[in-house]
């Protein structure tokens, strides 16, 4: 872990170096810029932005790349801690979820992307079908083990990267 990463729940190494009263001060006034809904929101709009992508590149090439959920994961992750800048442990949960969710709406959406195409409904009318049972049985049929890897590797990067990481520059303003 580099040292500006801050390490969820606990302290940043840049905070370590203080003492107890003023290493309080500092992750007090950093907590206070955290924004639990700002990193709600930007998840969600980086898992729907991914999604898309990956049922983009995957109608066009006609073969899924389990890649693609890393993808998702590190932008779900980028974007939590970007709008977030959080420090606790919800933040990691919250870019976790959400690159898990971002992972199944991809492979949902590649799936009815490629039945447009082979189809006589288009995309728009098929996903306007769709319904939870529907859903499930469509992620039930795509589904493939080595999607648990690539899944597992997208929700642990949409965890690891949605923590703020806090820089000397910004530990002395916090400082000041």
């Amino acid at each position: 872990m580099s040292e500006s990463q801050a390490v969820p729940g606990a302290q940043t190494p840049q905070t370590q170096q203080l003492e107890p009263a003023e290493q309080a001060l500092v992750l007090e006034r950093l907590r206070s810029e955290q924004n639990l809904g700002g990193a709600i929101a930007a998840g969600a709009a980086a898992a729907a932005g991914g999604a898309a992508a990956w049922a983009l590149v995957t109608v066009f090439t006609h073969f899924q790349i389990g890649w693609m959920a890393v993808g998702v994961g590190f932008l779900v992750g980028f974007a939590v801690r970007r709008f977030g800048k959080g420090l606790d442990r919800a933040f990691g949960f919250v870019g976790a979820g959400c690159a898990l969710l971002g992972c199944l709406a991809g492979n949902l959406l590649a799936a009815c992307g490629m039945a447009a195409q082979e189809g006589e409904l288009g995309f728009l009318a098929i996903v306007s079908t769709l319904d939870i049972d529907t859903i499930g049985q469509i992620l039930a049929l795509t589904f493939s083990p080595m999607d648990l890897l690539f899944y597992g590797i997208a929700v642990y990067e949409g965890w690891k990267l949605s923590f703020r990481q806090v820089t000397m520059e910004e530990l002395a303003r916090v400082r000041a």
